[in-house]
């Protein structure tokens, strides 16, 4: 597959499958979101069934930095499970809504995954020793009796078998009245934020127990509460700096040293409508559903349901790119709006070097690696995937027949190739 990029187009290509691509899917293994390590040599993928799957890139498409790669599964483990809410009679999803990978420190790698509720952070680590030689405990883990220990043994490592293992760390709860949508790691890489609908929260990695609220958009009168929080996220370079959407269409840029609830934005990115497109579609429309930092952190893209935007931290008053992806949406938003595809989400990021934004469509989950900035993955529901510019309208139009291509629990690996 391929999308027009002016002189410099690009080209996609398929590398590699992972799950089953089946009519019978559970809804259970239905993928939710995917996240690359900073690295690109692990990609961590969440279900519906609040599982993680973690896999590992070949070592020896790691040494080739134009290699397509092969990834297999490194590991898997549950990261949430169904609660219930006695207090508010609520059930609570396990489904995997975000993850983060940490930057890594040392021979672990760290990540958060968070639910509707609850944000856990998990230490993935491997063992491939085992200590033997205890003189107070024998092979198979009994305790001896000190006084038959008549020689001393110095303990020695043996070699084992690879074994992967995932284990929590730190469990963030009860801070969140309303569903987390967002996520993000601040660039001190000790605090981090988490959102919902109303409030957004700043969390240290080492405290549980709770939390800073800053920003809070909740009236006094919920009847008077005209927009909510949609996303959220961290300045790549600069601490105390973050950005939130609304579902008006607009982003707020906060910063943290102006107080310590920033309730007023110290910029306002928001374009003006076009008269010419005012319909009763264009508050739902206009709704923005993430928002992501260029590397640079000079610029960020957001997505809205029909188009990707391109702002300049300098220039708040329009964008200065604008991608049309689902122009031709516009004169169907009845429909959708019928059987409530108008209000799907879809996310944004960009790849490696800053150069290609890639975003989810007809429902694509797209994340890209940092070092090998040609390599994405995503989970196909329908065929399409625009490239910066233009969308791959025929293939839209060739599978939106086939509704059996819906809700695959399948991920493809992609790289490009430049011309």
């Amino acid at each position: 597959m391929a999308g027009a990029g002016g002189g410099n187009d690009i080209q996609w290509c398929f590398s590699q499958v992972k799950g089953a691509v089946d009519d019978d899917v559970a809804e259970a293994d239905i993928i939710s979101t995917v996240e690359f390590n900073h690295s690109g040599e692990l990609l961590a993928t969440g279900d519906k069934g609040g599982r993680v799957v973690i896999f590992q890139q070949e070592q020896e498409n790691k040494i080739q930095s134009h290699s397509r790669g092969e990834y297999n599964v490194y590991s898997t483990f549950q990261s949430h499970e169904p609660e219930f809410d006695y207090l508010k009679s609520l059930e609570i999803e396990e489904k995997i809504n975000k993850i983060r990978w940490l930057p890594q420190k040392n021979a672990a790698q760290f990540l958060l995954s968070t639910n509707d509720k609850t944000i856990k952070l998990w230490k993935i680590s491997e063992r491939d020793k085992r200590p033997e030689g205890y003189n107070l405990k024998e092979e198979d883990g009994r305790y001896r009796d000190p006084t038959t220990v008549t020689t001393l043994r110095v303990p020695v490592f043996r070699p084992m078998d690879l074994m992967v293992e995932a284990s929590p760390r730190r469990i963030f709860a009860n801070a969140h009245t309303y569903h987390i949508n967002s996520i993000s790691i601040n660039s001190d890489y000790e605090t981090y934020l988490s959102a919902d609908d109303l409030r957004i929260n700043l969390w240290h990695l080492e405290i549980t127990d709770r939390s800073f609220n800053i920003v809070d958009i909740k009236p006094a009168n919920m009847e008077e509460l005209t927009e909510v929080i949609t996303a959220a996220e961290f300045h790549p370079n600069s601490c105390n700096t973050f950005v939130y959407s609304s579902s008006k269409g607009t982003i707020r840029l906060c910063d943290m040293r102006a107080s310590a609830l920033c309730d007023r934005h110290s910029k306002l990115f928001e374009e003006p409508e076009d008269p010419s497109n005012r319909s009763f579609f264009s508050e739902i429309i206009s709704s923005i559903s993430d928002v992501k930092f260029s590397h640079s952190g000079r610029y960020m893209m957001t997505r809205d349901y029909l188009s990707v935007k391109i702002w300049d931290l300098n220039m708040e008053n329009r964008p200065v790119e604008t991608y049309q992806v689902h122009e031709y949406l516009r004169s169907k938003l009845c429909s959708l709006y019928e059987n409530d595809c108008i209000f799907d989400k879809f996310e944004c990021c960009w790849n490696g070097s800053d150069r290609w934004p890639q975003y989810w469509s007809f429902s694509f989950s797209i994340s890209p690696s940092n070092e090998y900035s040609g390599l994405i993955s995503f989970r196909i529901d329908w065929f399409d995937l625009p490239a910066v510019q233009g969308t791959l309208k025929s293939l839209l139009q060739y599978h939106s027949s086939k509704a059996s291509v819906l809700r695959h629990s399948a991920f493809q690996l992609s790289t490009s190739i430049h011309d």
